[in-house]
């Protein structure tokens, strides 16, 4: 696969299509199974709230999955990323309702680098907070 976004097609500050992706309590129970994290924190509302959290929250690396997710949609192909990083800022809290909770991403292109390179730039909010702090993504363009 090769990216269907071609380099030449984007000039920095290109805005991808924003995307809400939604997190309910069996999100984080399938998360957890899948990779081996079953920390309380996101599951158990009692323990949470023990630790002093506000409820339950989402897994980290789910958190950072889903905001990478915008982005290897918009390339075509996940083999496109080249780097990607976060710092996480606040978490997701996860209240067991129908509702659950919705994880908010835009992105631009913030560098048009070498060799057929960008450094996108992400912004992730849930229920209004930022969640990840410099989410940057280097990715090959076609």
């Amino acid at each position: 696969m090769t990216a269907k976004i071609g380099y030449d097609d984007v000039e920095v500050g290109t805005e991808l299509p924003t995307r809400t992706f939604p997190v309910t309590r069996a999100t984080l129970v399938r998360y957890a199974g899948a990779s081996g994290d079953f920390n309380p924190i996101h599951w158990n509302e009692k323990f949470a709230k023990e630790v002093g959290l506000p409820d339950v929250i989402a897994h980290g690396m789910f958190t950072m999955a889903e905001a990478i997710r915008m982005v290897t949609d918009w390339l075509g192909d996940p083999g496109a990323v080249l780097e990607y990083g976060v710092r996480f800022t606040k978490p997701v809290v996860v209240p067991n309702d129908d509702q659950g909770a919705l994880i908010e991403v835009s992105a631009k292109v913030a560098a048009k680098l070498d060799d057929n390179t960008v450094r996108v730039d992400l912004t992730a909010t849930s229920a209004g907070q930022k969640v990840l702090g410099m989410s940057r993504a280097v990715v090959r363009l076609a």
